[in-house]
Parts: structure tokens; sequence; C-alpha cells
């Protein structure tokens, strides 16, 4: 059996096939990304899962594809926790700028676009990827992510420049104040999720011009540093986004991308299913199931 994953610093969504192609099962569990988590913490939350220890051995390749694996070094932090679970597979781990060139890849030269808890780019020609500037993560970057947007949304709450209404939904549906913020953003891992976890409040009030106002202005700086960079994109070829941000706020985006002469390709919340079409139909993974 074969096990695809696309992972971000939040979730990730696997799905297991038999060896026809047919998919047996799907999951989410909380995504494991080699800045945040060890390879101890990825083996013991696989080993604790209620079904991945009865099929495990069954398992002959994992593709693996994680937010910051970006590196042999940092791959291997994911790839050596996969290894310990999946005794008997190949295992591959590698970036999800790449699980976003794939699934979005419709045989035209594209600028692949990530928006979700964090944001990156890069330009697919459907051989070779190409990066033009880095990501510099939550604290520097991550323009138009849900990091980006939740940390404008307790900037505004603690400083109590959120319109009135909005300020009292805040606080009633999350009873936080500037305290216990700054516990978690300066004293717990994984600040970049728990800022991430704010961008619900947006989606939940999307028709807020100061809302909107904010997802704009994290997209237009996007698309400014992370899309118009690629010389591709200045000439043409098309943007395309996976991120639960892209979908949420796909309207917006949309409207960006036309005011800044920015062909628009379409926009996926969840790339894995297209994903798992990559594998089975250009990668050939069942071939090299078969071989092996």
């Amino acid at each position: 059996m074969i096990i695809i994953v696309e992972s971000g610093s939040t979730k990730a969504d696997w799905i297991l096939l038999d060896t026809q192609g047919h998919e047996v099962k799907r999951w989410s569990i909380m995504g494991f990304n080699p800045y945040f988590h060890s390879s101890a913490t990825v083996e013991q939350v696989l080993n604790n899962h209620p079904e991945i220890p009865d099929f495990a051995s069954q398992v002959s390749q994992v593709w693996f594809y994680g937010a910051g694996c970006s590196s042999d070094k940092l791959n291997n932090v994911i790839k050596n926790g996969l290894v310990a679970v999946f005794k008997q597979a190949s295992v591959h781990v590698d970036h999800d700028l790449k699980a976003a060139a794939y699934a979005t890849f419709d045989g035209v030269p594209h600028v692949a676009c990530i928006l979700g808890t964090g944001s990156n780019s890069c330009y697919f020609d459907g051989q070779n990827i190409r990066e033009e500037v880095p990501a510099l993560a939550y604290v520097l970057g991550d323009e138009g992510s849900a990091s980006f947007i939740g940390k404008r949304l307790v900037t505004d709450f603690i400083y109590k420049r959120m319109p009135t209404e909005l300020l009292l939904a805040f606080e009633k549906q999350y009873n936080s104040d500037k305290d216990e913020i700054f516990h978690h953003v300066y004293h717990q891992p994984h600040a970049n999720v728990y800022l991430a976890s704010f961008s619900r409040f947006a989606g939940d009030h999307s028709d807020s011009p100061y809302i909107q106002a904010i997802v704009r202005d994290g997209f237009e700086k996007f698309l400014d540093i992370h899309v118009l960079c690629f010389e591709e994109a200045r000439k043409g070829a098309p943007a395309n986004f996976v991120g639960s941000v892209a979908k949420a706020f796909e309207f917006i985006l949309k409207d960006c991308c036309q005011r800044k002469g920015i062909t628009y390709g379409r926009t996926q919340a969840k790339p894995v299913n297209r994903l798992v079409e990559y594998h089975l139909n250009v990668l050939r993974v069942l071939d090299k199931a078969a071989s092996a």
C-alpha cells in the first residue's frame, strides 16, 4: 500500500491507497513541521493513532510533503520519525511547495502559491521548480497567511483598534486578554499555529470591511513579494493557489490579482486529491511499487 501526505503546520491530510491505486482510507491529523517537531514526536503521534499501527507494516511507499521540509537536514527530522513507524516502506519527504506545484499543474507552466497557516510560492514548468524569494515564516513574513491575519487581529484587539461590534464579538468568542495572548505567543511552542487559529474569526466575519481590508493588505503584500518576483508571472503565466485562506477569501484574491495584472488560475483548499492524481498518473508510483 501507498501513503500520500500533504502537511501544513496546522493539519496534515493523509490518503492510503491499495496496490491498484484505489483509496482505502483518508484521515487528517496534526501537521508536522521540522522547525517545531522532532522525529520522536512524529513517531509518537503516529503510533498513538487508533488505526495507523494496524496497517503500517503493509505500507511500501510513503510520500510526505510538509511545511518546513526545505533541506535534507530538515527533511530527515520528519523522515526518521516516519521510518520508525513504516519500517517496510520507502519513505520520501519533500517540501509542501512541491506538493502545491504538482497539485495545481494542468500542463501549463505556472506560479504555485500557498496561502494557509503560512505562505510561500514557486514557479513550476512541469519539470523544474524554482523559487525566487525565501519564505520568512510568521515572525518576519508569511504575508497573506492565516498567521498574518491572526497576528493583525490580536494586535488590533489588544490595541482596541477593531470596530466596536467586532471587538465585543472577539472578546465573547475567545475570552482572552493581553496576558494570555502574550503567554501563548512568547512562552509556548507553535505560536504560528496559535496566531493562525484566530483567522477563523476573519472567516466568520468576511463581510466586514475591516476584515476585508486586513485580508486585502496581506494578499497584496503576498502578490507583490511572492508572485510578481517571477518574470513569468509578469508576462502572464497563471498563478494557482492552495490553502484554506486562499479558498475562504477567494473573492478578494481574484480581485487583487486582477488589479495587479496577474493571471488568476484557480484555488484549491485541499491539494491532496490532485496530489494523489499526480503521483498515480505522472510519477507512476504504482509502477515503482510493482517493481520493488
